[in-house]
């Protein structure tokens, strides 16, 4: 980790001190006056019984470790360069079940595997840029989004601007994003050339209706609309809309797939698969949603979110939310938030052995599945209005600890605990 934040702390503090020393005379006022940091860690754990790898039946534990460090440095008066990067390390039950026989244990999708296919790290880089005009009142960005694992990889591209009127209190902005991706299909390891084992039970041979996806790729392509408007001096709304389309191979091919008309075949307790996800090539997505921030007092301000989704599968979705931030004085603040989601099931879900054989798109991944949610969340942030900490050039600004527990009626559950720590560099 230190090999890739490290570098750009010092490029941060470097710039910073360069800028310092060049200042000119005719000294205008800068949008960011200093360079910022946030480093946030957050981990995470699940656990659910309905792993899309193992056909929609069997264990989802799973763990994450997620370092991120997020720079914005001053570029001139007008710019801000924002550089965020970070590591996921994650250790999957399901995953590792892609090859359930690389293990010590009997073969059963309620076991994890201890094969090296268990765990994987995805690092991810993405720079952005900010301009201001000198008014303030247009904002033009872009952005470069790059990740990687094991098995996919992804660079993304984008742009937007944003117009302020009416004496700042009314914003509106245009944003797009494109990605292009790139698989490495990783099959169920009985669906892969030159597989046998002695040790099949079933009625019959074990055959499969399996045959490789001719492309790996995967193109998004997504075009944001939004205005925030303050209506009061008390209230203040925003909505936005997008469109979203996606090319390519969308279908996952670790995820196996049991069909109905076909006969069952195990070695130990675990089913080997009849096929793989198979799911259209496009994918068209049309959230809308709306923001509502309302000031009770000086210590309490009430945010609500809203939002619905539709797209071509059939899935559509309704999220509400609600945070209220408590103000402890100059210093403390408390978030307690919660969160309720709905969904209706995509047209290609099927629960384990309900697909048939003759189905063109077939999928027995949970997150699909019709389901209803809800999150709650607690927070807690100090504030250090004048950096009382400071460590040479680097002033403490805050540190933030969030705590989010998630429950889904289908019985998948998450807990999230992150650390956030901002600082300025003078």
């Amino acid at each position: 980790m230190k090999q890739i934040l490290s570098p750009i702390l010092f490029l941060a503090i470097g710039i910073q001190i360069l800028w310092s020393q060049e200042q000119p005379a005719s000294y205008t006022k800068k949008v960011l006056e200093k360079v910022a940091v946030q480093t946030l860690f957050s981990y995470y754990t699940q656990d659910g019984n309905n792993a899309a790898v193992t056909g929609g039946e069997g264990t989802e534990a799973l763990t994450d470790a997620a370092p991120t460090i997020v720079v914005q440095m001053p570029i001139g008066s007008d710019g801000i360069l924002t550089v965020d990067t970070g590591l996921s390390a994650y250790t999957s039950a399901s995953s590792s079940n892609v090859n359930p026989l690389d293990g010590n244990e009997p073969a059963s999708p309620w076991v994890a595997s201890s094969g090296p296919s268990r765990s994987d790290v995805l690092a991810h880089f993405n720079p952005s840029y900010a301009h201001f005009s000198a008014d303030r009142n247009t904002i033009y960005n872009a952005s470069l989004a790059v990740s990687k694992e094991y098995d996919y990889q992804s660079f993304g591209f984008g742009a937007g601007v944003s117009k302020l009127y009416n004496e700042k209190n009314t914003e509106v902005g245009l944003n797009v994003q494109v990605y292009l991706d790139q698989h490495d299909p990783q099959y169920p390891i009985e669906l892969r050339t030159g597989f046998f084992n002695g040790n099949i039970r079933g009625e019959g041979t074990y055959t499969n209706d399996f045959a490789a996806f001719s492309q790996a790729k995967r193109n998004t392509y997504a075009l944001s609309f939004n205005v925030a408007q303050i209506l009061t001096a008390k209230m203040q709304a925003s909505l936005f809309i997008d469109a979203v389309m996606q090319e390519g191979l969308l279908s996952s091919p670790l995820q196996r797939v049991y069909f109905a008309d076909k006969p069952d075949f195990f070695i130990d307790d675990f089913q080997l698969a009849d096929n793989v996800e198979r799911l259209p090539f496009y994918r068209y997505k049309y959230p809308v949603g709306a923001r509502l921030n309302y000031y009770i007092s000086d210590a309490i301000i009430l945010r609500s979110y809203a939002r619905y989704y539709n797209d071509s599968w059939g899935v559509s979705g309704l999220t509400a939310e609600i945070e209220l931030p408590i103000s402890l004085g100059l210093n403390w603040a408390l978030f307690p938030s919660f969160r309720h989601y709905s969904q209706s099931a995509a047209d290609y879900f099927y629960p384990k052995e309900m697909a048939t054989s003759s189905a063109q798109y077939y999928t027995s991944d949970f997150d699909l599945a019709s389901f209803t949610s809800q999150q709650w969340g607690f927070g807690v942030r100090y504030k250090d209005l004048l950096s009382q900490f400071s460590l040479w050039k680097i002033g403490l600004k805050s540190i933030e600890l969030r705590y989010i527990h998630y429950n889904r009626s289908n019985g998948l559950q998450f807990d999230q605990t992150a650390l956030g720590v901002n600082f300025e560099i003078d």
